[in-house]
């Protein structure tokens, strides 16, 4: 059995707007966050980049998460919960108590039938460093719940445990590719009908008092060096790039639905899931094989999964890190496969690169993109690295399919192909 799949809700934590539709509107309007790394940083190393997007201060409260969990639970998973309850709450659910302390039932859904698919890239890093350093001082306060806290499966846990949901729940922990992964294994498992709905995406925390994570992503000389003007610094495709953004974080959610049963209970539609593929590259634990063989089969393999050609794509939101190399391998495949009249743009233009949140993020915008007929721009893209069509501008146009790409460190690649929902 093989059902139509949609996506029915978004929540977003994010650099740039908390809630989906802030969130979307900071993105048509070319926003972005990029401001200083923290001063302490520099004291621990000989740092090449020193910005980065940190995340506005955030009303845990408003996220539902209160002081008890705040103590028990790392940012990360907090992150997911947060934007979990959006993305229900925008799919149309209400939430009753449970007979647990703060935990809820999702009104109108079968808690068996309900699965939990999360992307993290790095888990609980935060709490792992921040309490490495206060084991070495021999500081009185380590924390007891430190195991429940930085395992990578948190996030997808505690989302379970929040909403009193028993359907598969799993975390995908692929590197920048994990949202993706995420969105794509929730559209199989409710495609196949073994569960009515999923809760997916992705959430990291890029954070620690010592700059121990950026400094690891910096000696690797993948982030943009520094400027004359620090929001030009971020240019995907550009000539002038330089390297990814570094985020301090964020959470995308989306909730995915089979169709008949979001219209049973008359759900608001963002877009339809039509395809879904994965290839790896086995090339290098940290760059794309410079064919992009394996990414034009990986795209192959989502059109055939959704049953479209090529020529049917109107609008590719892409990779895009803003590295050398990538932008220009994925640039040439997008090229190869789809030709230069698709609309091209990254996201991690504004965002920043949140790593295992990153695809999720761009699916719930190319999602957005089909809803509105209009996406975001490429942003401080001056001279393309490529004569591909990239968004330079926002104006209305009307994409049918689009595709959400995304690479990662090991060599996975990942794709989702969506579709306009016209009933």
């Amino acid at each position: 059995m093989k059902r139509r799949v949609v996506i029915t809700g978004g929540g977003v934590v994010s650099a740039i707007g908390i809630g989906m539709e802030a969130f979307w509107c900071g993105c048509l309007d070319g926003k972005s966050a990029v401001a200083p790394i923290p001063p302490a940083w520099v004291q621990y190393a000989p740092l090449h980049s020193r910005l980065w997007s940190p995340l506005p201060n955030i009303d845990w409260e408003a996220l539902g998460i209160v002081r008890a969990e705040r103590l028990q639970l790392d940012p990360f998973a907090m992150l997911a919960a947060g934007a979990a309850r959006e993305a229900l709450a925008n799919a149309g659910f209400s939430f009753a108590p449970a007979q647990r302390p703060r935990a809820w039932t999702i009104v109108g859904a079968d808690a068996a039938r309900v699965a939990v698919f999360l992307g993290t890239g790095i888990g609980g890093a935060y709490t792992f460093l921040r309490n490495h350093s206060i084991h070495l001082a021999r500081g009185p306060r380590y924390n007891p719940f430190v195991v429940s806290m930085l395992m990578p499966n948190a996030a997808s846990a505690l989302i379970a445990n929040k909403f009193s949901v028993h359907g598969p729940n799993a975390t995908y922990c692929v590197a920048c590719a994990s949202g993706t992964v995420a969105v794509g294994n929730a559209y199989r498992v409710v495609r196949g009908g073994q569960v009515d709905l999923a809760i997916c995406g992705g959430s990291e925390f890029l954070d620690d008092e010592h700059g121990h994570i950026f400094r690891g992503f910096d000696v690797a000389g993948t982030l943009a060096r520094d400027c004359a003007d620090p929001q030009s610094a971020n240019r995907p495709f550009d000539e002038r790039r330089s390297g990814f953004l570094f985020s301090q974080g964020g959470a995308a959610v989306l909730v995915v639905e089979a169709l008949e049963h979001a219209l049973r209970r008359r759900a608001p539609i963002i877009a339809e899931l039509c395809g879904f593929a994965e290839t790896f590259d086995a090339h290098s634990m940290m760059s794309l094989a410079p064919d992009g063989a394996q990414i034009e089969r990986m795209l192959s393999l989502s059109l055939e999964d959704a049953g479209v050609q090529a020529g049917a794509v109107d609008y590719v939101n892409a990779h895009g890190t803003g590295t050398r190399n990538n932008d220009e391998i994925e640039s040439r495949v997008i090229d190869r496969v789809f030709g230069r009249a698709v609309a091209v743009n990254s996201t991690k233009s504004l965002l920043g690169h949140t790593i295992g949140a990153s695809g999720a993020f761009e699916a719930l915008v190319t999602a957005l993109t089909l809803r509105d007929g209009k996406t975001h721009i490429n942003r401080n893209l001056e001279v393309p690295c490529h004569p591909l069509n990239y968004v330079r501008s926002v104006k209305m146009f009307h994409p049918q399919l689009a595709v959400s790409q995304s690479f990662a460190f090991g060599g996975h690649n990942a794709a989702l192909v969506l579709r306009r929902y016209a009933g």
